[in-house]
């Protein structure tokens, strides 16, 4: 067996449905599929029975213990050469395997993966947080699939790795969120060769709604901070962009609210200008966003509805990031003090 697919799962029976669909239609068929059932409330046991005629498939159900562990339990049940971590939301083009096979076999190395996209039939919101997570003015474009950072670390969505580098490694750390960058840093300071397949890129859904999303991107900011106490030094400005965004946002509706309060006490047209102006940078963002989004999507709805998942994106890791930096740098707390109630429930 050359690949083997290990896809924890977490109350998304649906989504494996869709997931386990896309894996029979692949090109190259030398592979299993591993489910991995993180303590489901609402498992996918019998989707996972529908396909056992189709697919070569194993499913495992085990109480919880958040994703990165349940990947390593499927690791350990794993017979292919290469591990292929798939998020549970996540659906395969046809030719995903094979663009894999081509570059293992032109350029072989120990970890890989790609990138992600969105998918005609995501629903708006899905493809304005998609736009969002890419998009050079939100993220700089790191996860787009382009070729422009000195080293390249796969995420959970889309990662590959031999299996003994994995078992080498010991596979994913107790980390409940940012555990894959995490992997991805100890798989490159063991000087594994990592790269990059363009054309191994999956459709990822990403969260439903932007609550959610909200809730993601702010485990992310305080991941951030966790995983430059695990690794010093791989923490980079762009990281800490969505937090200067943010105190650059509440900064400018504080000078316009003392504006407004001049404006009251005072004499209005004197002050009407600190009412206004701080609203400006915002405003020229938005219509940015909106426009840019609007080109891409080719929908002016998905525009606005990416105005609004920009703002959640970068102040919802912002506030995480100031959060784990407030209790991680300034407090002195360690991870699992500081988060205990977020991760290691």
């Amino acid at each position: 067996m050359k690949y083997s697919f290990i896809i924890p799962v977490y109350n998304r029976p649906d989504e494996i449905d869709e997931l386990l669909e896309s894996l029979t239609r692949q090109a190259f068929d030398d592979f299993e599929v591993i489910i991995v059932e993180d303590g489901s409330a609402n498992p996918c046991r019998e989707v996972c029975e529908k396909y056992h005629d189709k697919l070569t498939l194993k499913y495992f159900y085990k109480e919880n213990s958040g994703p990165g562990q349940s990947r390593n339990y499927g690791a350990e049940r794993a017979s292919g050469d290469y591990l292929l971590i798939l998020d549970s939301d996540v659906v395969l083009p046809e030719n995903y395997l094979n663009a894999v096979n081509e570059e293992l076999a032109a350029n072989p190395c120990e970890a890989f993966g790609g990138a992600d996209a969105s998918h005609p039939s995501f629903t708006p919101v899905q493809k304005a947080i998609s736009y969002s997570m890419t998009s050079f003015f939100t993220t700089g474009g790191i996860r787009g699939g382009k070729k422009k950072l000195d080293k390249f670390y796969p995420r959970s969505y889309n990662m590959g790795i031999k299996r003994n580098i994995y078992s080498h490694l010991g596979g994913f750390s107790k980390m409940r969120f940012g555990e894959d960058i995490d992997f991805s840093y100890r798989i490159v300071e063991a000087g594994c060769k990592c790269r990059l397949f363009p054309d191994a890129w999956v459709w990822h859904k990403r969260r439903t709604d932007l609550r959610k999303f909200f809730r993601q991107v702010y485990n992310s900011g305080i991941a951030r901070i966790n995983l430059e106490k695990r690794h010093p030094g791989t923490m980079k400005l762009v990281h800490t962009l969505p937090a200067l965004f943010t105190i650059g946002v509440i900064g400018l509706v504080i000078l316009s609210a003392v504006g407004r309060l001049l404006m009251h006490y005072d004499d209005p047209q004197r002050w009407l200008w600190l009412y206004i102006a701080p609203w400006l940078p915002v405003i020229l963002f938005s219509i940015l966003i909106f426009i840019d989004s609007s080109i891409r999507n080719r929908s002016m709805k998905i525009g606005a509805i990416s105005v609004a998942a920009a703002f959640v994106q970068l102040m919802g890791y912002g506030f995480g990031f100031i959060s784990a930096w407030w209790k991680r740098c300034v407090c002195g707390k360690d991870e699992f003090q500081a988060f205990e109630k977020t991760f290691y429930k």
